[in-house]
């Protein structure tokens, strides 16, 4: 597939725009479902979505003193379990480049009585504001489709991981059921933005989520593209017939 990086322009959704535009138009959608984030979650993915973050838990060999970037975490479900695995002696920030998700995630991990190793930023993935080899795992779950220059943002997550780090892109990819392909489109383009108008009140913001989904690097493509900025031993594994996939790749 194309993707269209280091130009001009760029694609939001099905709709190509100026690459310095993209990230106002991501934003908006955000700020106008993050009230509604999680429940969506829950709703559109039948609760499954618990299941694909659990697996990524399991891949992320994270221990007791390290440290965490839950990148583009948005209301915080991976922070909220990486802060009881790093302990007291650890830290765990959670990052997002929307306040709006920010905000939800800081009011629901508090609201949880998650606090201590917990610290919050506000952060463009791709020119990540930490000092070069800082953690010891980054995760981005569903995030990295919505980044403008995602080799770009890639190559800041590299910078920033320590020697041994590990990096673990969760992200919807493309199915690899032949034949399910149909039936998931069906569901992305018509079921999906009518939830999204009844449950959150905005049609618009799901099916931008389904078109965005389309365009983003299929598996080999995004396997790739992390070697292409050295991460190495990369591998990814997919769920759920290929609608997610989990990557993988260390900095030796």
């Amino acid at each position: 597939m194309t993707v269209n990086e280091n130009q001009d322009t760029t694609h939001f959704g099905y709709q190509e725009v100026k690459a310095d535009e993209k990230a106002g138009m991501v934003a908006d959608v955000f700020h106008s479902v993050a009230g509604k984030y999680d429940l969506m979650n829950d709703v559109m993915s039948f609760g499954v979505h618990r299941l694909w973050k659990a697996f990524t838990l399991q891949h992320s060999g994270v221990r007791k003193g390290q440290k965490v970037l839950d990148l583009a975490g948005g209301t915080g479900d991976l922070a909220a379990k990486f802060s009881g695995r790093v302990g007291p002696t650890g830290q765990v920030v959670l990052a997002d480049i929307n306040d709006s998700m920010l905000r939800v995630g800081r009011d629901k991990l508090i609201d949880q009585g998650i606090l201590g190793n917990l610290q919050y930023a506000q952060v463009n993935a791709e020119a990540l504001p930490f000092a070069d080899n800082t953690f010891d795992c980054i995760t981005i779950a569903f995030g990295l489709r919505n980044v403008t220059d995602k080799s770009k943002a890639l190559a800041s997550m590299y910078r920033v991981l320590k020697p041994g780090g590990r990096l673990l892109v969760l992200e919807f990819s493309k199915p690899t059921v032949k034949g399910f392909a149909t039936i998931y489109d069906q569901y992305s383009f018509k079921i999906l933005p009518e939830m999204g108008k009844f449950i959150a009140g905005d049609a618009e913001s799901y099916r931008y989520l389904a078109e965005s989904i389309r365009k983003h690097p299929d598996q080999e493509t995004l396997a790739k593209m992390m070697r292409d900025v050295a991460f190495e031993r990369v591998v990814f594994h997919n769920l759920t017939a290929g609608v997610v996939a989990l990557h993988k790749g260390f900095k030796l």
